[in-house]
């Protein structure tokens, strides 16, 4: 699989990465099963075959039972360690969490993010983490608690590069300004059937209520600023199956021609729309089935034309082009 620069860090990485939301099961507190970290091995035995090098976490993620299924996995080829990049996010609470009263929320403090990072690395059974991104924006965030917490998981090894998630220009330039290290990755929803981060720039000054302005200049930004895009739920979640959404159903009749072309699946079309667009973005692929996870990362060996990825925006916006 080709390869990308993350950001301004030196690590490279495959163009496509896996995303591991999905390998651990139920999100209760139910334990990890034999069957489970089976099914996960499988995923990501399939994800590395296809050439994928970074793996992408989160600490909620089945309550931390994704990366335990990612460990248990790994005590089977523990060589590949050094081969891979390993990513993970945090910042999310749940409600309950630590005491029942507690709400959902985001949190940012010094305190969450440095206990998180430990967590992490725990479950994960690893001395270090590649990259540490903030989950989403928290509203109460305080840069300087955020600075301390990334200077203290950089100064003893155990976090190497950071970047955020779900994040405006704005939002990364207010973490910049206290933040030593450079924010390399912010990873977004990104999809042909949810692309307001693109659709921006073409609705700009438009009455047009039905296509609001949302990402204030991000894509831009991180465009501007070396800092990778990673488009999660690059098949709007599943829904590229969907009979019901009329919008889904333009696409695939525009992406099952161009498929039949290049003899490759829809889902690969869906993902080579993402790689198509010049910023370079790093779609992370959440299937779990290896056929589907080969089958997407075909994306790979294709490239559309600018007339067929105007036609999939086109389609998967709903409209023509103003």
């Amino acid at each position: 699989m080709k390869t990308i620069k993350l950001g301004t860090s030196t690590l490279t990485a495959s163009r496509i990465a896996y995303g591991c939301m999905r390998i651990g099961g139920s999100w209760d507190g139910a334990t990890l099963s034999k069957e489970t970290v089976r099914a996960a091995a499988a995923s990501v035995a399939a994800a590395l075959e296809c050439g994928i090098t970074l793996f992408d976490h989160a600490d909620i993620y089945a309550r931390g039972k994704s990366e335990e299924a990612f460990a248990a996995a790994m005590r089977e080829m523990p060589e590949v360690r050094e081969r891979i990049i390993l990513q993970s996010k945090c910042g999310i609470r749940f409600a309950g969490d630590p005491d029942p009263s507690a709400p959902a929320r985001y949190d940012f403090s010094r305190k969450h993010i440095v206990r998180s990072a430990d967590g992490i690395l725990r479950r994960l059974k690893t001395e270090y983490l590649d990259i540490l991104l903030l989950h989403r924006p928290d509203a109460l965030v305080e840069p300087e608690e955020v600075a301390a917490a990334f200077s203290e998981l950089s100064d003893c090894g155990k976090v190497r590069w950071f970047g955020v998630s779900n994040h405006t220009g704005a939002q990364i330039d207010l973490l910049k300004r206290y933040v030593e290290q450079p924010l390399i990755v912010n990873q977004i929803e990104l999809s042909v059937t949810h692309a307001h981060l693109i659709d921006e720039g073409i609705v700009f000054n438009q009455d047009r209520p039905e296509h609001p302005v949302r990402n204030h200049g991000t894509l831009e930004y991180c465009r501007l600023h070396d800092i990778t895009l990673q488009p999660w739920s690059p098949l709007a979640g599943g829904g590229v199956g969907s009979k019901k959404d009329a919008r889904v159903e333009n696409v695939n009749t525009i992406a099952g021609t161009i498929a039949a072309r290049a003899g490759v699946s829809i889902e690969a079309v869906w993902i080579a729309w993402i790689l198509r667009h010049p910023a370079q973005m790093q779609p992370v692929l959440g299937a779990t089935n290896p056929e589907h996870i080969k089958a997407a990362s075909a994306a790979d060996g294709i490239e559309l034309t600018r007339e067929e990825w105007y036609a999939l925006f086109a389609a998967g916006r709903g409209a023509g082009m103003p």
